[in-house]
């Protein structure tokens, strides 16, 4: 699913997409980031609370196209160049992980919606 359309279907806040067009595959979520490196797959957001430049460093590492920050966390100038200069989306959310992270698996198809 298109970056831009996961945005809009999820409700986030869209503080910088380079390519509004990129493919998103999956989602990770952790506010470790030595457990980012070591899990996440490429093409997964990330969603965490931890708003700093090392995240952008570390979605570059795995391959990740875009952070999701949490509980509505201010981003830092750092974080936004460090995002701009690498090509890594920001988005932000007031959801916590839980909830943003049960949005992003049912729009992207990875798990099913519960039954009322």
């Amino acid at each position: 699913m298109k970056l831009a359309e996961l945005a809009e279907l999820c409700g986030l806040e869209i503080v910088l997409a380079p390519d509004p067009e990129t493919e998103v595959t999956g989602v990770y979520t952790s506010d470790l980031l030595s457990d980012v490196m070591a899990h996440c797959q490429e093409g997964s957001v990330l969603v965490t609370v931890q708003n700093h430049k090392n995240s952008i460093a570390v979605c570059t590492l795995v391959g990740s196209p875009a952070v999701v920050l949490v509980h509505g966390r201010p981003v830092p100038d750092d974080m936004l160049d460090s995002a701009t200069r690498e090509g890594v989306a920001l988005l932000r959310t007031g959801d916590d992980q839980f909830a943003v992270s049960c949005k992003l698996g049912v729009a992207l198809g990875l798990v099913s919606a519960a039954n009322p």
